[in-house]
Formats: structure tokens, sequence, C-alpha cells
């Protein structure tokens, strides 16, 4: 044995090898190899994802397995989430249109449809910056319409809301920033023909719509961060599938007790019925 023959300190520093890395060798477990491969396919899938989250999926998988021991071997595989990155803004707030007040900042949100709140982000493609809107129910986590538009104006907005409406009730209050795409008098008129109240967060103050923020981040870290898109087209295509299939029924949320928005908003249904039966 090296160690043996050199202390060990030595030993580590000619082979670049961390000591706690000899020192846990001997003390692995069996399966200690499986899992790693397994924390591996995880990660590579979801890489935004830290140890608990991780963890959170390896056990949906029926792999059983302790936070700490998937924190340990991240650790040790140099496995780190994405780094956050800053958001470009696409907000225009110099504008003429009414302002609404935040409805929402304590607001106990307690039900589907209580509460939708919207965001808008660019995506660069090769020749192009096309604008992705979104809408999501903040109950559920779930994305209730989007749109994939060329131009940044109230149409994008426009048609995320009237594809969201077409597919859900209207729901009992709107957030939004201030921006002209969900101030201008289009987007604001077609809210009130469903007794829609309108809430919008302060100038300035993105953390009154952190939600839509999240969500905006996770679609840029999860997908077009990790896609090369062909063209427009390409892209509708793909985040299309990232929104319907990947973030409704696949991605577990920690908020929503390690479930996906349509696990979630299931269970939850279930829960009334019987709560009423």
């Amino acid at each position: 044995m090296l160690a043996h023959e050199y202390p060990i300190a030595v030993a580590c520093e000619v082979l670049d090898c961390p000591r706690s890395s000899y020192y846990h060798q001997g003390n692995e477990r069996p399966d200690e190899a499986q899992l790693r491969a397994d924390i591996k396919v995880v990660a590579a899938e979801w890489p935004t994802y830290g140890y608990r989250r991780v963890t959170a999926q390896l056990n949906r998988q029926h792999r059983h397995v302790n936070h700490k021991r998937v924190q340990r071997l991240m650790r040790l595989m140099d496995i780190q989430a994405k780094v956050k990155r800053k958001k470009r803004h696409t907000t225009d707030s110099e504008h003429d249109f009414p302002r609404y007040p935040n409805l929402v900042q304590d607001l106990v949100i307690v039900r589907p449809e209580q509460v939708w709140v919207s965001d808008v982000t660019y995506i660069h493609l090769r020749t192009e910056f096309v604008y992705l809107a979104v809408i999501m129910d903040v109950f559920t986590r779930g994305t209730r319409g989007w749109h994939l538009g060329r131009n940044l104006d109230h149409t994008l907005t426009l048609t995320a809301l009237r594809r969201a409406l077409a597919q859900y009730p209207a729901p009992e209050i709107h957030h939004s920033d201030q921006g002209v795409q969900y101030a201008a008098t289009a987007y604001t008129q077609a809210l009130q023909d469903v007794n829609v109240q309108i809430s919008m967060a302060e100038v300035g103050e993105a953390w009154q719509n952190g939600y839509a923020e999240r969500l905006i981040r996770t679609i840029k870290e999860e997908e077009v961060d990790l896609s090369e898109y062909l063209d427009y087209h390409d892209a509708y295509r793909q985040i299309g599938r990232f929104l319907d299939d990947v973030y409704t029924h696949k991605r577990i949320h920690s908020s929503l007790g390690y479930l996906t928005p349509a696990e979630f908003e299931e269970q939850w249904r279930k829960e009334q019925e019987l709560a009423s039966n």
C-alpha cells in the first residue's frame, strides 16, 4: 500500500487527491457506485436541483436515500446547482395607462385560480430575439397560459391570457408588473370582461412579482440555457414541450411537498371532494 511507504498527506498531495476522499474510500457502502450513477443521471436531467431536490427525485424513483448522504456525495463529485444569472429587463413602465395597486402582497393563497401571475422574458435565437409571455397559478405553480412571439407588445401577453382563459376558469386576481404589455387597455379590458381584479407590483420592486420571476428563471435555466433552437418554430415547439409536459408533469417543487404541479393540484382536488362528502 502507498500509505505504508509515504505519509497520507504527502501521497494525497502528489496524487492531487483530497485526504477526505482517501479516508472515505474505505468506508463506502457497497451500493455507493450505483448511487453516484443515479445522482449523475438526476443532476444531468435537472441541472438546477440542489441536494434536497435530487434526494426527493431519487426517492420518487424508489431509490430511498438520506439527503445528507446525497449532499456528501454531490460535494465529492463536485456537482452543484447551476449558478443563477441576472435577468435582462423587458419591462417598460413609462406609459400613461392606469396603474393598479398590489392586492397580493399580504394575501394568503389557499386555492387554485385565486391568483394568477404573469411575466415576460426574451430569448436569443441565432438570428433574432423572440419573447415569451407566461401565466402561472400561484397555488398550484401550474402554468395556465403562454405565448412565444416576435414582438414585445401587448399582443404577446394578450395571446397568452386568451389561451389561459380558454382552458381554465378566470382567476380572482391577475398580478403582474406595471409594464405596458399588462397596463394596455386591451389587456386590462380582457381581464375586466371576466370580472378579474387587477393587481400590479410597484415600479422597481421586482420581488413583488416573485412567483412569476422564479418561473421565468426556471424556464431560462432548465430549458432555454440548455437548448440550441434552430429557429422560431423550433423554439416554440421545444419551449411548449417544457411548459406543458416537463414543468407541469415531471418537475418537482419543494414548495409543493416535492410533487409536480399536476400531482399537487390533483391531490388538492381529491381532498376537497372528500371533505365535501
